[in-house]
């Protein structure tokens, strides 16, 4: 049974290890000897955990033995992004200058996690820094690769944790998304993903020392969880959502909200903004609608989403803004050619000045405002993450023309993070060997109606996930 295991669901590890049926050591091993297996092959796994792994496996095991409740998570391994502190780890963000930033004390999402009964296994890899582009390459650790095709991107910037997860090298992953990060890299390898509600999840993002971000950082950047099935994401949202007192933007909602009276509304946008779609990824947002329809949702075909191409502006205008006086320093970070994403950026919108600014802040709310009320005619968006099918890595570090490529493509992403709302990303199948996805968005603090209706297109489409990497220089 050991040689299974790792391929099971979160929540059936964690049963298993509550009931007693397998031991949290058994579990642990099971993933350890596929890190080893299919680790080098994809790359994902930067900073290993075996023996602290272990060791809080033996302590799981032993509190369970005495009567103790292990958690809801029992004995689950996680990874963790390079971005995000782990006690006693580096958190390098892929940069070999940030080898020595040492964490004093796990980030809020690591602790629940852990409090939970879950183990960490692992840091995973990013683009440096998060900025050097989409592409999961980073100036410590190198490239990870697509297990469905090492021609094309894993995605980023938690492409790291997509790669772990989808190999069964973990059964969750903890990134994090500010315009996509958690969702393109689960629509590129094929698993599902949550981006909360912004303030739904507590987090401290204070990583070299002890001053907070500006607005935009604090209000674009959210934790979010990755797995292979939608019943693992509503199991580790219940268990990352709620307030924390080191986190004074974390509010005390429900995780779960009141269900609803009758068939829910989805809106359906299969070209946000009217910037062109592929083939494939409207494709998979229709058959993810006839999912829905064939669930009960009251599936409803609308124009466009509201003012896309100015939430896009903004959200560009506000976060050169606020980088732009670090930029000279955080440049000399990324190595070389991993500045170019971020230049090509600011070169194309150039930081506001004080009253511009001020005006933004005015815009970012107006904005809130409409998805607001576009929410409240429609509970739901179905649309998609990423409009193509996982692209070359690096494309968007290329060339100025594969940039804008990449921020179109991204398109739904950026303005759903700008407005803060959540969004589950799902698979809805494969084409030409590579695997689809639609991202299912809601109310704020509705991140259960997304999980719920991500879980009806995961029934009526199936779960593609582990799979066994492809060799290098194969493609499907």
């Amino acid at each position: 049974m050991q040689d299974a295991l790792w391929r099971m669901s979160a929540a059936d590890q964690a049963a298993a290890v509550r009931n007693g049926e397998i031991s949290a050591v058994e579990l642990v091993d099971s993933h350890l000897d596929r890190i080893a297996e299919v680790g080098p092959r994809v790359n994902a796994v930067t900073q290993l955990l075996a023996e602290r792994a272990r060791r809080a496996a033996v302590d799981t095991d032993r509190r369970r033995a005495a009567g103790a409740e292990p958690g809801r998570l029992a004995g689950v391994p996680f990874t963790v992004k390079e971005t995000t502190p782990v006690e006693g780890l580096p958190t390098t963000f892929g940069s070999p200058r940030l080898r020595g930033l040492v964490a004093r004390a796990d980030a809020p999402p690591v602790a629940r996690l852990r409090a939970a009964g879950a183990i960490p296994i692992g840091h995973s890899n990013l683009p440096t820094l998060v900025l050097a582009g989409m592409h999961t390459r980073s100036e410590l650790y190198g490239d990870t690769v697509n297990p469905w095709d090492p021609e094309r991107t894993p995605g980023g910037t938690s492409g790291g944790d997509a790669v772990a997860v989808a190999t069964g090298m973990a059964a969750l992953g903890l990134g994090n998304d500010s315009g996509g990060s958690v969702r393109i890299p689960a629509q590129f390898c094929g698993v599902t993903a949550l981006k909360p509600t912004s303030g739904r999840y507590p987090a401290d993002h204070r990583v070299f020392g002890p001053e907070d971000p500006g607005p935009a950082s604090q209000f674009l950047v959210t934790d979010g969880p990755l797995a292979r099935r939608v019943g693992d994401l509503r199991l580790a949202h219940a268990v990352l959502a709620g307030a924390d007192p080191r986190d004074p933007r974390a509010v005390p909602v429900p995780a779960f909200g009141p269900p609803p009276t009758g068939p829910v509304r989805v809106a359906v946008v299969t070209d946000p903004g009217g910037h062109g779609v592929h083939p494939t990824v409207a494709a998979a947002v229709a058959t993810a609608a006839d999912a829905l329809r064939d669930a009960g949702y009251d599936v409803q075909e609308v124009a466009d989403v509201p003012r896309l191409d100015e939430a896009l502006e903004a959200y560009g205008k506000i976060t050169v803004t606020e980088f732009a006086p670090s930029w000279p320093a955080v440049r000399t970070l990324l190595g070389e050619g991993g500045d170019r994403y971020i230049a090509w950026a600011m070169e194309r919108t150039p930081p506001a000045d004080r009253d511009e600014l001020l005006k933004l802040m005015g815009t970012w709310l107006n904005i809130r405002r409409s998805w607001a009320e576009f929410l409240d005619a429609h509970p739901l968006l179905l649309g998609p993450v990423f409009t193509e099918p996982p692209v070359e890595p690096g494309l968007e570090s290329r060339d100025r023309a594969g940039r804008d490529r990449v921020a179109s493509g991204m398109r739904l992403c950026t303005a759903t993070s700008f407005v803060g709302v959540p969004a589950v990303a799902v698979p809805t199948g494969t084409s030409g060997g590579l695997p689809c996805g639609v991202q299912i968005v809601g109310r704020a603090y509705r991140e259960d109606l997304c999980l719920d209706a991500a879980g009806a297109v995961e029934d009526r489409l199936g779960v593609l996930t582990p799979l066994d990497p492809l060799p290098r220089g194969r493609t499907a």
